[in-house]
């Protein structure tokens, strides 16, 4: 064992396996935060601040002798990214879901996927991968949607890429696909407005794959395994019908594997701003899996995940030094740490739609929404998919919720959730719907505003005045966004200046679909 260097995240959980603690009481004895602990896992390679260091010292020097043996011997373990991968390429089950799904659709003989991705492993290098990461950061949004209207070219009425006027000259591109009645939905996320209906039985989208896509999965995954990337095989929801309007949000979906996604429609990104970036012209998974616009627009004959993803507004009192009372609007910069479009800027909350535990329920865009606010803005990490199997028979009953969550839900006119708009997305088929969370009772910023705080799929959060025009319209010009984050930012801010009162001084959005 060997602290020399201080104390990783890897070093803090060694402990805690060796005092046979769970993240809470661990979290209790050092007197650090839960989230803290679980930070620590999600990163074996970070350090903890000094004032931690301090105390894993401590707690280190008090331990009982049984406990330091126990922390010796996991510690003296060979500690290098290879064999970590090598490990979790043996034992984590969703890796293994992943390779005998690929194993399956591949037509490989069973353990051929395992044996293609730890040959892959001793030829991927962590540094080359962060070294692409960089490059891939440098493409800006608009390259991507000039790129993927090269590539689509002429889109057919009444279907045409989502496009925002921001005051009076600021103009921004996106890569959605949709249509003038997908917009502007003022649609209220409540079961009378809000009605996906989930459907069991529908047939797999990817019947096979070719030699280039089974290369490409196999590659996704030693660098999941490299880079040590969270990926759960939970369930999501794939759109299979859409019936979308003023005010209503209708249609169908089934479900398919979080593996089956991340091993086919979700290397298309990376595929194009590879493309971008070195300016080649060759893109063989989207040749293969997304070749025209009728194939984007066939939702039921592919596989069409998506998400849910809102602009939050947050009424604050006027204050002294801030200024008049205005709303917060929230904005975070995407981990590195997931598995897509890390390092851009979205709303947030922004997550998978995918049941959490009742098929048919979930299936609505509210159950996601509230869902992602309590995972994404409160902190709860049992709501989280990607930490772990789900127990609870209603991890939403109002016992369970986290205290801002339990207040705005005790009084209906406390939480405010619409849908805004809907779209395909053209960068990997996905489904976006995009929404806005208003929050107008200014007792919920003085009593819970200090405990709000992004989970580990944001880097960073940043927040805005609604009242500060020159600054909302010099972010919606930042190039480092996300086109579903764009999209789901300024339907929000178009809705949000038509409710939000004195409490607002947006600049103008209008939309045009080209």
């Amino acid at each position: 064992m060997n602290l020399s260097n201080g104390w990783t995240g890897k070093l803090a959980c060694d402990l805690q396996a060796a005092l046979r603690l769970s993240n809470e009481a661990f979290a209790d004895l050092l007197g650090v935060g839960v989230r803290t602990v679980a930070g620590w896992h999600q990163k074996p390679t970070l350090r903890p601040q000094t004032v931690w260091q301090q105390a894993l010292d401590t707690t280190l020097e008090q331990a009982p002798a049984a406990v330091r043996a126990r922390f010796d011997a996991s510690s003296d373990q060979p500690d290098t990214d290879a064999t970590d991968a090598e490990i979790r390429l043996s034992a984590d089950p969703h890796i293994g879901a992943a390779l005998d799904w690929l194993d399956q659709h591949a037509g490989l003989e069973p353990g051929s996927a395992r044996h293609g991705v730890a040959r892959r492993l001793i030829r991927t290098d962590a540094r080359e991968l962060q070294d692409r990461g960089s490059r891939r950061a440098r493409v800006q949004q608009r390259e991507v949607v000039a790129a993927l209207e090269n590539y689509y070219g002429e889109m057919p009425a009444p279907h045409g890429l989502y496009r925002a006027r921001c005051g009076r000259d600021a103009m921004v591109d996106t890569s959605i696909l949709t249509r003038p009645d997908w917009l502007d939905l003022d649609c209220p996320l409540r079961p009378t407005h809000d009605q996906l209906s989930a459907k069991r039985g529908a047939p797999d989208p990817i019947a096979s794959l070719d030699e280039d896509a089974t290369d490409a999965a196999i590659q996704r995954l030693a660098e999941t395994l490299t880079m040590n990337i969270r990926m759960v095989d939970s369930p999501l929801y794939r759109l299979t019908g859409i019936d979308v309007r003023k005010e209503h949000i209708g249609g169908t979906v089934g479900t398919a594997p979080f593996v089956e996604y991340a091993l086919t429609m979700d290397l298309l990104e990376g595929e194009l701003i590879d493309a971008v970036a070195s300016g080649a012209q060759w893109l063989p998974l989207r040749d293969d899996h997304l070749p025209n616009v009728a194939s984007v627009l066939d939702v039921s004959g592919r596989l069409c995940a998506g998400g849910v993803l809102a602009l939050t507004a947050i009424a604050r009192p006027a204050d002294p030094y801030r200024g008049e009372a205005d709303y917060l609007l929230l904005v975070q910069e995407r981990s590195g740490h997931v598995l897509n479009a890390s390092r851009r800027l979205a709303v947030i909350p922004k997550g998978f739609h995918q049941p959490l535990i009742d098929l048919r329920a979930d299936a609505q865009i509210g159950a996601t929404l509230r869902r992602e606010m309590e995972e994404e803005l409160f902190g709860r990490s049992d709501v989280d998919s990607t930490t772990g199997d789900q127990r609870s028979a209603d991890p939403m009953h109002p016992t369970r919720l986290s205290a801002p969550m339990r207040w705005l839900m005790a009084e209906p006119d406390r939480l405010r959730l619409e849908c805004t708009g809907f779209g395909l997305n053209l960068v990997s088929g996905n489904y976006e719907f995009a929404s806005l969370i208003v929050i107008d009772d200014e007792h919920f910023w003085t009593e819970f505003g200090g405990m709000i705080e992004a989970n580990w799929e944001s880097t960073s959060l940043h927040r805005y005045s609604s009242l500060d025009t020159d600054l909302l319209t010099d972010l919606i010009g930042d190039v480092a966004w996300s086109n579903e984050g764009l999209f789901a930012m300024t339907q929000g801010l178009h809705r949000l200046g038509e409710i939000g009162g004195q409490r607002v001084n947006l600049p103008p959005i209008e939309w045009e679909i080209r």
